[in-house]
């Protein structure tokens, strides 16, 4: 110590104060330990600072504590300690009574941590959505602001279940397995998940016994439970254990609100990500139409298809503009969609009529071929690379091809067909609806136009092979046989739901079927949003056409503009005139009225199809007049 106050002295004076301070201080530290004080050395207290003594002293301190630091770093490091806990309680969460370590609960905690699905990195806190604070989904990489403004989320309910009681619902699985004992199965319960509708039970088979054995105790297993039926999955997708799905004693009620709110809907950007309900572990269920690329809804009256229509239809109307999505919706039950009715989204107002909606899927055919017909004059493969394009400004540059030099483009919104009843248009006019379904089905995706189909009657005269074979995406919701399930999913399950929006998902890429209770939207709530749309857009200018086939290029007297040829123009007039007063739709007539062959008749029968003035071909029958006289008269006038 003498020689380090040497060294650290600078001359002779600062030598003698040093060696006077630290007597001072040995003298005022003897002093403390005689009245019984054990503090260690401090210089404020002890008087001054000692050069040499100090130094070294707060040098030692701060080693110390970093030393502390880092002990506490390694330890969570290794999994000692739980993620967040940096202070001294949760440091000593995991120390028992002796001063041993006991990790058990910490690996129980790790278990029983939920993983959140990943999700795009924010530089913004996640806040509660407020009125008006909902965005805009991005129309493209570079896309301009746009001008219609989103129904704020306020304008959506929100429910409030209760939380099911764990240890009875534990309970209840202790049953099924007693009640699987005494059927002679041997089975050990390994866990539940508690979804809104059902709980399914997981449960570990022993010792010799067979996955037969158990399935085919399905009844005993609905008796000792006291439910409507259970839906057994042996075994679990991915797991070596058998999936026992009960009815839930009480039903959770999942709405609309409850989805665009939860934390998966961050995730799901694209403008046809639509929320459809609540997985079997209460995750929010999302479906990307545009990678399905269309549905197939099929269930009995009652199960819920209007609904989750009506789920659909509304989170589009949440989350996107017109500028990205259209929609046409056909509605022979009259009553589901009129109340969408003056949207700007919609291409045309609700169609009713089964043979305008066979029309209006030509349209949709017909539209598919043109937009083509652009993507190749862009030099593009699909409507995303386009509208990409578009939304950087680089198609009317004039800066690529010549054609793209003389051509204006405009951009391509995704197009949603959504027909409610596919039985009544194949009821109508079967090959018409299937032959347009089939090639929409089939080339559509590239160019954006996209089919959501629901029927109540899954037979195969409705649900045909071809359609099937071309729709890969299916809801199946409550049936009352096997058959019909076999029907619309190939594969057994949805004669085992429980009804009210219960339904099996596949979403395209996947044969294993997914439970989801669909969610539920209020009428109050629809109005409140078309309301809002409407207040932007009080006049729409629907496309014309679209219930009557093609437009014509040239804009003529006749509904759906001229057919180019003049003397087909003046007999195509007068065929119409005809038709109208007549009310009769008859090719012979028309050879016999108007003097002209059987294939001229013929040809004019085709464009008064197109047009919408009558119906498709019923055989030997007359074709349906789609146009009344006072309407005729009404054009001819104006």
């Amino acid at each position: 110590m003498l020689g380090l106050m040497l060294a650290t002295a600078k001359s002779l004076p600062d030598l003698v104060r040093s060696i006077s301070g630290l007597f001072s201080k040995v003298d005022g530290a003897a002093r403390r330990y005689r009245s019984g004080g054990d503090a260690p050395y401090d210089a404020e207290q002890d008087g001054g600072v000692v050069a040499g003594i100090d130094d070294l002293d707060a040098a030692r301190r701060e080693h110390e504590e970093a030393a502390a630091r880092d002990a506490v770093y390694d330890q969570a490091r290794d999994g000692d300690l739980d993620d967040g806990d940096e202070d001294a309680e949760g440091v000593g969460d995991g120390v028992g009574a002796e001063g041993t370590q006991d990790p058990e609960p910490r690996r129980r905690k790790a278990r029983l941590r939920v993983v959140k699905p990943d999700a795009e990195p924010s530089s913004k806190p996640a806040t509660k959505p407020t009125k008006g604070e909902q965005q805009q989904m991005p129309l493209g990489p570079a896309a301009q602001p746009s001008n219609w403004n989103l129904p704020p989320l306020d304008m959506l309910a929100l429910t409030s279940n209760k939380r099911a009681n764990e240890d009875a619902v534990a309970e209840r699985g202790d049953s099924l397995v007693a009640a699987l004992s005494s059927h002679g199965v041997d089975t050990k319960l390994v866990g539940f998940t508690r979804g809104p509708t059902v709980t399914r039970y997981e449960l570990e088979l022993g010792e010799g016994v067979k996955v037969a054995r158990l399935t085919s105790l399905s009844k005993d297993i609905a008796y000792a439970m006291a439910a409507i039926d259970v839906r057994i999955l042996a075994p679990i997708p991915g797991r070596s254990a058998i999936g026992i799905e009960v009815p839930n004693d009480t039903r959770d009620l999942v709405s609309l609100g409850d989805l665009l709110t939860a934390p998966e809907s961050k995730s799901a950007q694209h403008p046809l990500d639509v929320a459809i309900g609540k997985d079997i572990a209460g995750r929010s269920v999302f479906l990307n139409i545009s990678t399905t690329p269309h549905l197939l809804i099929a269930g009995a009256t009652g199960a819920g298809k209007s609904s989750v229509l009506n789920c659909i239809i509304t989170s589009i109307l949440m989350r996107t503009t017109p500028e990205q999505v259209r929609m046409i919706l056909i509605d022979p039950k009259q009553v589901e969609m009129g109340q969408y009715a003056g949207l700007p989204h919609l291409l045309t107002q609700p169609v009713t009529a089964p043979k305008k909606a066979a029309n209006a899927l030509g349209w949709a055919v017909k539209e598919m071929e043109r937009r083509y017909d652009v993507l190749v004059e862009a030099g593009f493969r699909d409507i995303s690379g386009f509208n990409a394009a578009y939304d950087r400004g680089e198609l009317n540059a004039g800066d690529n091809t010549a054609a793209i030099a003389t051509k204006k483009f405009d951009r391509l919104p995704f197009i949603v067909v959504v027909v409610d009843e596919l039985n009544d248009l194949m009821m109508v006019a079967a090959r018409d609806v299937e032959d347009c379904i089939t090639r929409i089905a089939q080339k559509a995706r590239a160019v954006g136009i996209h089919l959501i189909v629901a029927t109540q009657r899954p037979s195969v005269n409705v649900i045909t092979g071809v359609i099937k074979a071309n729709i890969p995406a299916r809801m199946a919701f409550a049936v009352s046989s096997l058959t019909d399930s076999r029907v619309i999913l190939d594969q057994p399950g949805a004669e085992k739901l429980v009804g009210k929006g219960d339904l099996l998902m596949l979403p395209g890429n996947t044969s294993v079927a997914q439970r989801v209770q669909s969610a539920w939207v209020g009428e109050s709530e629809v109005r409140n949003i078309t309301a809002h749309w409407k207040r932007q857009s009080p006049e729409v200018a629907y496309v014309s056409g679209i219930e009557g086939g093609t437009t014509g290029a040239g804009g003529g007297e006749l509904p759906g503009g001229t057919t180019g040829d003049e003397d087909d123009d003046e007999l195509l007039k007068h065929a119409v005139d005809l038709i109208a007063r007549t009310q009769l739709g008859s090719t012979s007539m028309l050879q016999r009225k108007l003097k002209i062959g059987f294939a001229r008749a013929g040809r004019l029968m085709d464009l008064l199809e197109q047009r919408g003035i009558v119906g498709p071909s019923e055989g030997s029958k007359p074709r349906e007049v789609l146009m009344t006289l006072e309407e005729w008269e009404k054009i001819q006038g104006g």
